[in-house]
């Protein structure tokens, strides 16, 4: 996936989201541990046959969403990917 920041402005991509008519707050588990386990799995399920997921999971990296399930992924996924995006970014800038 190409990360741009062309989706900081387009959210046309959240018409197609699978999440649209689900509870938000199955996206939002509060800890990583007992319940939550169980919620972020189920939230996951709803990202997994999801049309808009690569947009959703641009849109938060590169706005830097800390918090929730986003395009499949959960804050620690996200995080990785994030820091992968911003060294890309560096030394594409450096080259």
């Amino acid at each position: 996936m190409a990360i741009t920041a062309d989706h900081l402005h387009d959210l046309s991509w959240r018409v197609n989201a699978a999440c649209r008519d689900t509870d938000p707050n199955l996206f939002f588990p509060v800890g990583t541990t007992g319940p939550a386990v169980e919620q972020i799995r189920s939230a996951k399920e709803v990202c997994c046959g999801c049309l808009a997921r690569d947009a959703c999971l641009e849109f938060a990296i590169v706005t830097n969403q800390d918090t929730g399930i986003w395009g499949g992924t959960a804050e620690d996924e996200r995080r990785l990917l994030r820091r992968a995006w911003l060294r890309s970014r560096a030394e594409a800038a450096g080259a």
